[in-house]
């Protein structure tokens, strides 16, 4: 329902200008494309009659200017239905301007994102109105990230376009698109790669090794005795820790976004550091880009000849959890897995050295 009332405003000239005040706003009159909530009718009034015939006059204009706001109120409320579908559309309109790069830039989460980002800004450098998405579009992002000359691993290329894909669905739930795209696109496909993890024996060169940061240090000596991801470690506060019947740290997952309670060894606990309060994060802060520097030169100062990332302290975990017998529905859930396929990888890895211990010894004849 739409509620129009006739209001008056002092102009110079000693005069009044008659104008309609709706609510609530309605589309623009004069057909700008903008919802407003007043329209000015172009009828004056003498502020001041002098005479008998200027008091008639203001008479007679404000009759024809209260006749007008009857019709505009019939008018407006006889079509309630489509000035609200008007004004929804107007709505939509205005949100499908905005920059779906720059929207993924404000609400951009966990450090893939970033690589995201700038295959976003390659793939669009003029930018990207959310106007603009269709399937066609999203499909040919997902084929530039899966070009050979990105110099893209397959996986890594699943893993951007899957980050696209969430923000595709998040900006269709806060309604700046009609449809949710993310539905429309497959995903690429994830490829069985063969994970690097580092064994006990390599864990205990990493120990006697020199490291520039003892942030980075105890981080991945963390990440290696609970399985915890970088993003869910950068954020961690004093106040996710207890130590009421052992310890465990509960929180909330930055990828998933589930919330946990993960017990923790004494000497997981112990990379901690000094104990404080409240939400002070655990660990100092240090930028991922910065990290991977520390890590080359850490693992090449214990001598180990295998390109290692932050990630693979969590691989690590998993692969020797299983080596050391715990079953593989129990390691799942210490990872946060949703599924017990995603963990399966980690008993393939297992399987496979097994196999390769088994062919070790040979006898001669």
């Amino acid at each position: 329902m739409v509620k129009v009332t006739l209001r008056k405003k002092k102009i110079s000239g000693g005069r009044v200008s008659l104008y309609l005040d709706f609510y609530p706003a309605v589309p623009d009159p004069k057909g700008t494309g903008k919802l407003t909530r007043r329209e000015f009718l172009g009828i004056y009034l003498h502020e001041k009659p002098a005479d008998y015939f200027e008091k008639e006059e203001n008479k007679q204009r404000e009759e024809i200017a209260k006749q007008v706001k009857i019709n505009r109120e019939n008018d407006l409320n006889k079509l309630e239905v489509y000035s609200d579908f008007e004004i929804e559309r107007l709505e939509i309109k205005k949100l499908g301007e905005k920059d779906f790069i720059d929207y993924f830039n404000k609400t951009r989460s966990i450090h893939t994102d970033n690589a995201t980002l700038i295959h976003l800004k390659d793939f669009a450098p003029k930018g990207l109105k959310f106007s603009d998405l269709t399937e066609k579009l999203c499909i040919q992002f997902r084929s530039y990230l899966a070009d050979p000359k990105r110099s893209l691993t397959p996986n890594s290329a699943k893993i951007y376009f899957d980050r696209f894909k969430a923000s595709l669905r998040r900006s269709y739930k806060e309604g700046y698109m009609q449809t949710d795209l993310s539905t429309k696109v497959q995903a690429l496909k994830f490829e069985d790669t063969e994970r690097q993890y580092l064994t006990l024996e390599e864990l205990q060169k990493l120990v006697k090794a020199e490291c520039k940061s003892d942030t980075l240090k105890r981080m991945a000596f963390l990440s290696a005795l609970t399985g915890l991801r970088w993003s869910d470690i950068v954020k961690l506060e004093w106040n996710e820790v207890h130590t009421s019947e052992g310890y465990s740290i509960h929180f909330t997952q930055r990828k998933t976004k589930k919330v946990e309670v993960l017990p923790i060894s004494e000497q997981a606990y112990s990379f901690l550091g000094s104990v404080q309060s409240g939400n002070t994060r655990v660990f100092d802060p240090i930028s991922y880009s910065t990290s991977k520097g520390h890590l080359k030169k850490w693992i090449n100062a214990a001598g180990i000849k295998k390109d290692i990332s932050f990630h693979c302290f969590r691989h690590t975990y998993a692969t020797l959890q299983l080596e050391a017998g715990t079953d593989i529905y129990t390691v799942s859930k210490m990872l946060g897995h949703r599924n017990l396929t995603t963990t399966q990888v980690y008993a393939k890895i297992v399987d496979k050295s097994k196999r390769e211990a088994a062919e070790r010894i040979v006898l001669k004849f």
